[in-house]
């Protein structure tokens, strides 16, 4: 302390000023400065509205995306596809409002976040519930795959006891039924869509989707715990056009083809593997969506995006179920598809 500090504390004047207190001083200083009023007298409630009005909106849009029609281009069912990404427009709104410096706006944005929070927090947590009775997987191999070979080593490396293969060619095939032979020994395919198994397969048939050609079956295994229905589907793609919008017509023609299989579905156990070219928010999905769960919903953390391969933004891949119950769910690293592959851990219902 110096002679001048000291003096002031024999005068009363109190605890003697600090580096620590004069920065403080200054950052206030700088706060009132910067937050109070602007050039045209406006403090920081009464300026940002326009800022906080995109929030509101934005909140609105993820909290009503069930009302926005898609009579227009599907423009619905493209806004669902991609909903956990408007999530990342609250920072981009975040540093207006604090370039703007508009306290309204900050209290706006407090919206879309409790918006998102309520529709996806709840994928954040990890909700494995630890090994389950058996695994499966499913992954659209990609017809131009420059490695099949590497991905039947991936399939086998996974451990799963029941596996989906979409967008088979007649080329690659071959390769990957050798190289899942010796872990699979039973394995049905139908079109471009097959199944590998360690169980037995029995009573398999193709269910028409409404497209012209087979890119869906349904067929029973038999595990250590009685007989599983499998489906395995590929729904048609849908494509993003400025002149058309989202179309996805085709596609929602098939949902309702395989819903109304699922629905007719005698065996209490049902398993749906695929790539249905959607994901669980899209409403058109409904027809399949409504009957199932998603494993990634109930088990597993994060988002689980598996498309596309290089930078995931969608999971249009697939596990869902009824009368089982989903432990874990993961997606495996990138192979020489344009998906990446997603597995999920069961236990059955007793």
């Amino acid at each position: 302390m110096t002679q001048a500090d000291e003096a002031v504390v024999a005068d009363g004047g109190g605890t003697p000023p600090t580096a620590a207190g004069a920065r403080l001083r200054r950052a206030g200083g700088w706060l009132r400065r910067s937050w109070g009023p602007d050039r045209k007298g406006r403090r920081s409630w009464r300026r940002g509205w326009i800022l906080a009005v995109l929030a509101g909106l934005l909140a609105l849009l993820m909290a009503l995306h069930r009302q926005l029609p898609n009579s227009f281009g599907n423009l619905g069912s493209l806004l669902e596809t991609f909903l956990p990404w408007f999530g990342l427009l609250v920072p981009v709104l975040l540093v207006g409002a604090l370039l703007r410096r508009s306290a309204t706006a900050l209290v706006a944005l407090l919206l879309p976040v409790l918006v998102w929070v309520n529709l996806f927090g709840g994928l954040l947590g990890d909700k494995s519930t630890g090994k389950g009775d058996f695994t499966v997987l499913t992954h659209n191999v990609e017809a131009g795959n420059t490695d099949p070979a590497g991905t039947a080593r991936m399939v086998v490396g996974s451990g799963a006891q029941i596996v989906a293969l979409e967008e088979l060619t007649g080329q690659a095939l071959p390769v990957y039924t050798a190289g899942l032979a010796t872990a699979y020994p039973y394995h049905v395919v139908e079109g471009t869509v097959g199944l590998w198994s360690k169980y037995p397969l029995s009573g398999t048939r193709v269910v028409d989707i409404r497209i012209g050609w087979t890119r869906a079956f349904r067929t029973e295994v038999t595990t250590p715990e009685g007989p599983l229905a499998v489906y395995v589907a590929h729904m048609p793609s849908v494509r993003v056009k400025f002149d058309g919008g989202f179309t996805a017509d085709q596609r929602d023609v098939s949902a309702q083809a395989l819903g109304d299989a699922i629905q007719d579905e005698p065996l209490g156990k049902v398993l749906l593997l695929g790539d249905l070219n959607g994901t669980m928010n899209d409403r058109a999905l409904a027809p399949v969506t409504s009957q199932l769960r998603s494993a990634q919903g109930t088990a597993g953390a994060g988002f689980g995006f598996s498309w596309p391969s290089e930078f995931p933004m969608a999971r249009i891949d697939q596990i869902m179920s009824r009368g089982m119950q989903p432990t874990d769910s993961w997606v495996l690293p990138a192979d020489g598809s344009d998906h990446r592959a997603v597995a999920a851990d069961f236990r059955y219902d007793r």
